[in-house]
């Protein structure tokens, strides 16, 4: 293998040290390092964090190969600095046996550019009325430990405390998409005002928080772990806070796009701002930015969901939600916990890497940049400022919400078991993935 020697890095924002990267691992670590290397690296001004980990990715593919393919999805990650992301269940046909979840996790594989964890559907089809292959995934080759039907939500009590009986035996969790059905029919936005000053019809908070109270509590009950998928509401960051003072075995997530953009943007009328959970209010903004400051979230994961044009250059009402976000998610954690003063490098790096792989239960993944570890890393510049333009992006669709907005950060490298995928900026192409 290729050997690099980065010079100057800041590991976690601290003073300048050289890195000496071999055989897959970080061999040295230190200042001047004198050690030969095949490839000497310049990180002057560059913040050196452990490689991302994505705990909420849409990869497409099976089935929806004009969004997303897991090549271009794993790009995209790569370029966003993950070095980890977890293939969200609702492909065509659905993650819900071994078969599909053994063709992603093969998929990731093949592509080289990081770490493909399928996540396995908890209902068969997605339908929320027979548990799915939960013992075939998790024996299978991938070895699947996290479970959802994100997208839907597992309404049903009764499934719901089933699915959580079964993934306590394996230490698995179940991941929830918050969001009672009978509450939201038809809802195209967050219930507030804006909604009624446009006349659109309302997506209430408690919609959100009845489902993830009902769940806390029968978490509790089977000692069960739950994560709770993209937390957007003031109510919701209360009742995770209050579970977790508990000590109760809740983990939460939260997007980039909830903690920048709200609702007021729906008043363009772009369905690219159409998404599900829906932008809420700046309050709510304000509390999901100061829950994952404190710890209350614990990790920052993308929602990453590409969808063709087709699909959002059309009427809001008929328009699919969901947004891109791999790209771009490191950026706005800058702009929004690091340059406000709310988070540190270190947190960055608890938040989006230490705290979801070990929700994911993943081993390489997460680790620090230490002497003998993997060397999955990012070299990130946090000094850039740049305007975001969709149209060169590593993903296959281009329904960012931020496209035309400045935001501060660019990952310059990225590391994968001491094998660049992103050098100066650039994607490595994968015959040069050595």
């Amino acid at each position: 293998m290729t050997s690099y020697l980065i010079r100057n890095a800041q590991i976690l924002g601290g003073a300048p040290q050289d890195i000496l990267i071999a055989d897959g691992l970080v061999r040295e670590i230190g200042t001047g390092l004198t050690a030969e290397a095949d490839v000497d690296i310049d990180a002057h001004g560059l913040i050196v964090l452990p490689g991302l980990v994505d705990l909420h990715t849409h990869l497409r593919e099976p089935g929806k190969e004009d969004a997303e393919t897991v090549l271009t999805g794993t790009r995209a990650a790569a370029m966003g600095g993950f070095t980890a992301v977890h293939a969200m269940a609702n492909t065509t046909p659905v993650a819900d046996h071994a078969a599909v979840v053994e063709q992603v996790w093969q998929l990731g594989k093949d592509s080289g550019y990081c770490d493909v964890h399928p996540v396995g559907a908890v209902t068969v089809g997605l339908e929320g009325k027979q548990l799915a292959e939960l013992a075939g995934m998790h024996d299978s080759a991938a070895g699947v430990r996290v479970f959802s039907d994100d997208g839907k939500c597992v309404d049903d009590a009764a499934l719901m405390r089933r699915a959580l009986e079964y993934v306590k035996t394996v230490d698995g969790v179940v991941a929830q998409h918050a969001q009672e059905p009978r509450l939201t029919e038809g809802a195209q936005m967050n219930e507030g005002a804006v909604s009624a000053e446009l006349g659109m019809e309302g997506w209430p908070a408690v919609a959100e928080e009845a489902i993830i109270a009902r769940d806390v509590l029968l978490a509790s009950h089977i000692g069960a772990r739950l994560h709770v998928c993209h937390l957007s509401t003031v109510g919701s960051v209360r009742i995770v806070r209050w579970a977790k003072s508990q000590g109760w075995d809740v983990t939460a997530e939260v997007t980039p796009h909830h903690l920048l953009l709200t609702d007021e943007m729906v008043r363009s009328g772009d369905p690219v701002f159409k998404v599900n959970p829906p932008l809420r209010t700046e309050n709510d903004v304000l509390a999901l930015r100061e829950a994952l400051a404190d710890g209350t979230i614990d990790a920052v994961a993308t929602d990453h969901a590409p969808h063709p044009d087709a699909d959002k250059d059309c009427a809001w009402a008929v328009a699919a939600m969901g947004m891109v976000g791999l790209e771009t998610a490191l950026s706005v954690v800058q702009q929004t916990m690091v340059d406000t003063g709310l988070m540190n490098w270190e947190g960055v790096a608890d938040r989006m890497s230490h705290r979801p792989a070990r929700i994911g239960r993943l081993t390489g993944q997460g680790r620090p940049v230490a002497v003998g570890e993997p060397a999955n890393l990012v070299l990130f510049d946090p000094g850039y400022r740049g305007t975001v333009n969709a149209e060169t992006f590593a993903t296959r669709s281009r329904n960012t919400p931020f496209r035309g907005l400045e935001l501060p950060g660019r990952v310059r490298a990225t590391f994968l078991r001491g094998v660049p995928t992103v050098l100066a900026g650039e994607l490595v192409e994968p015959g040069e993935l050595a």
